[in-house]
């Protein structure tokens, strides 16, 4: 179960008088939600980065719960989707 961290609270003139100032924190990974007339409207939250690496212990892992694959059909799948013909979008 994911715990629920309070949030600082923002006004939306806050944000507009101090967008770098939030915006900085918002990159070193702080979220915060924005209020207008004393209403939440919406929370501004830092990306999730993307790894572009996994180790190869994680990746072994990982896999070891993987579903078992049929090569032949693997192999059908390919066979498939390489025999069809690119249509020409200019002959009529």
């Amino acid at each position: 179960m994911k715990t629920m961290t309070a949030q600082p609270e923002i006004t939306q003139r806050d944000l507009r008088m101090r967008s770098k100032e939030i915006m900085d924190a918002v990159q070193g990974g702080q979220a915060f939600t924005v209020t207008r007339d004393g209403h939440r409207i919406g929370e501004l939250v830092p990306l999730r980065r993307r790894r572009r690496f996994v180790p190869r212990g994680e990746f072994a892992a990982m896999s070891r719960t993987a579903p078992d694959m049929s090569l032949d059909a693997f192999r059908h799948d390919q066979e498939a989707t390489a025999e069809q013909e690119l249509d020409d979008p200019y002959a009529r």
